[in-house]
C-alpha cells in the first residue's frame, strides 16, 4: 500500500529539482530511477525535474558547484539543499525536500 504524500510548508510554491548525472554510469541510472519513482508518488504536487549531463553540460555543473554525481539539487521551495549518490534512501530524500509521508 503506498502512501500519500504532503508537503510540509502551506507555501504553494513548485518544486523545482535538478539532478546532476555522469553519463549513463550504473550510479546515475540507479539515482534517475530512484528520483523518477519519487516523483511518480508526487504526481499531485507541483514540481520540476531536470536531468543534466555533467560531461554534455560541465558549465552547468560548475555553476552550481558540483563536484559529486549523483546530485539532486533542490532549488526550490527554499531553502536550497543538495543530496549526493543514489537517493536510496527513500525517507531521507522525502524529508530533505519538505516532504512528509501522510498517514
Amino acid at each position: 500500500m503506498q502512501k500519500n504524500l504532503s508537503e510540509q510548508s502551506n507555501s504553494k510554491e513548485k518544486l523545482i529539482l535538478q539532478l546532476y548525472v555522469s553519463g549513463m554510469s550504473s550510479k546515475s541510472m540507479q539515482a534517475i530511477r530512484n528520483i523518477k519513482q519519487i516523483c511518480v508518488e508526487l504526481s499531485k504536487a507541483e514540481y520540476t525535474l531536470e536531468i543534466v549531463d555533467i560531461y554534455k553540460n560541465p558549465e552547468l555543473a560548475a555553476k552550481h558547484h558540483i563536484v559529486f554525481s549523483p546530485s539532486l539539487i533542490k532549488q526550490k521551495p527554499l531553502p536550497r539543499r543538495m543530496l549526493i549518490g543514489t537517493l536510496a534512501d527513500r525517507d531521507m530524500v522525502l524529508k530533505a525536500l519538505g516532504i512528509t509521508p501522510k498517514e
